[in-house]
């Protein structure tokens, strides 16, 4: 049994569902759906959106005729656009450099100017109202900034309108840029005496490469500040009331990436103390890989009825979730169709939330008890 959902700002009506249903639970009925998800639609900016070279129009000014946001239709095209894009850009990006050093310039006293800031900066896993206080203040100071794929179009709207953005976003077989370009982009305009901001969905230092720009920086002598944003596991699994931790049934969590560093079909790495009755796995960029982590798991010892959820583009609007015992997660998902980005949470505290169809007598005391 599964359930796939959608469920829009599903946690501000939380509190009221708890209300009606708390004296007498049932389980949730089995729905699955098919929506068509299209780029336009996406809450965060695709590869080749027509929002994304809105957003960066001031890039391709130099550029003859405008960049097209249809995608391309092999591997060889991917590699021609993402030249294309970079020679069309590269202009407009040495003319700001100019005028940023320009101005740092003439703002010099007795000739000493230290390099600009840089800005690791969490934005959480797609609900702008989920930034902190402090990433709005730095994100609205900005001079430059670089943004991935997951940072929504809600967020993005927080920047200040003289401010200039770059997207830097990686798909599956498709980088904007590689991690070494974006590199040497932070490092430049950071010299150039600018105040730059590197956008980065969820939390910087947790899968995202947080760590590797910032000693890159600093070993450059480059000053980096770090604000931390919620983790896709923190906010996603907030909103489905699912505690990641929790007394008597799960006593201690842990974050595995899903991704093969070589681009196969296998995770990246699954021992056999990650299929631990009493841990939660919560899984990032594991769509590709999870049937094979989900059989290992299994072959470790893990029940095949430990419940499992994966949530497509929590926080947002367009949330799906599908429920499923781990046995038939893999399957369930492929049948909802769904897309990245997914997170997926596995272990016993799944079945403590609100939505999970399956009628446990755990689940239903704590439901109850509340």
């Amino acid at each position: 049994m599964a359930l796939v959902q959608r469920i829009p700002n599903f946690s501000s009506n939380l509190r009221n569902w708890k209300s009606t249903n708390s004296t007498n639970h049932k389980p949730v009925s089995s729905l699955h759906y098919k929506t068509q998800i299209t780029a336009s639609s996406s809450p965060f900016t695709e590869k080749h959106s027509v929002e994304r070279y809105q957003r960066d129009q001031w890039l391709y000014k130099a550029s003859t005729p405008s960049p097209s946001p249809s995608p391309p239709s092999n591997q060889q095209d991917e590699v021609f656009v993402r030249e294309n894009d970079i020679a069309s850009q590269l202009p407009e990006l040495k003319k700001l450099l100019e005028v940023l050093r320009e101005k740092r310039e003439s703002g010099c006293r007795g000739g000493d100017c230290g390099p600009g800031d840089v800005y690791l900066v969490g934005t959480g896993p797609g609900d702008p109202e989920l930034l902190t206080l402090k990433a709005v203040r730095v994100i609205q100071s900005a001079d430059l900034l670089l943004y991935d794929r997951l940072v929504s179009n809600d967020v993005l709207e927080l920047v200040a309108p003289d401010a200039r953005l770059l997207y830097v976003g990686k798909t599956a077989g498709y980088h904007s840029r590689t991690q070494e370009e974006i590199h040497e982009l932070l490092l430049s305009f950071a010299e150039a005496g600018a105040t730059v901001v590197r956008l980065k969905g969820g939390d910087p230092l947790v899968f995202g490469r947080g760590g590797e720009e910032m000693d890159f920086l600093q070993q450059q002598g480059i000053r980096v500040q770090v604000i931390p944003g919620i983790t896709a596991a923190s906010g996603i699994a907030a909103e489905l009331g699912i505690p990641l931790t929790h007394r008597g049934v799960a006593t201690s969590v842990r974050f595995l990436t899903g991704h093969s560093r070589k681009g196969g079909t296998d995770p990246l790495f699954v021992a056999e103390n990650a299929a631990d009755p009493d841990t939660t796995l919560v899984v990032y960029m594991g769509l590709g890989t999870l049937p094979s982590l989900a059989q290992k798991l299994m072959d470790h010892g893990l029940p095949c009825d430990t419940p499992a959820v994966a949530v497509e583009r929590g926080t947002t609007p367009l949330q799906r979730n599908v429920f499923a015992e781990l046995k038939d997660f893999a399957t369930e998902i492929q049948a909802a169709g769904l897309v990245s980005p997914t997170l997926i949470i596995i272990g016993k505290v799944v079945e403590l939330s609100p939505l999970w169809p399956h009628c446990t007598k755990e689940s239903s005391c704590l439901v109850e008890s509340r």
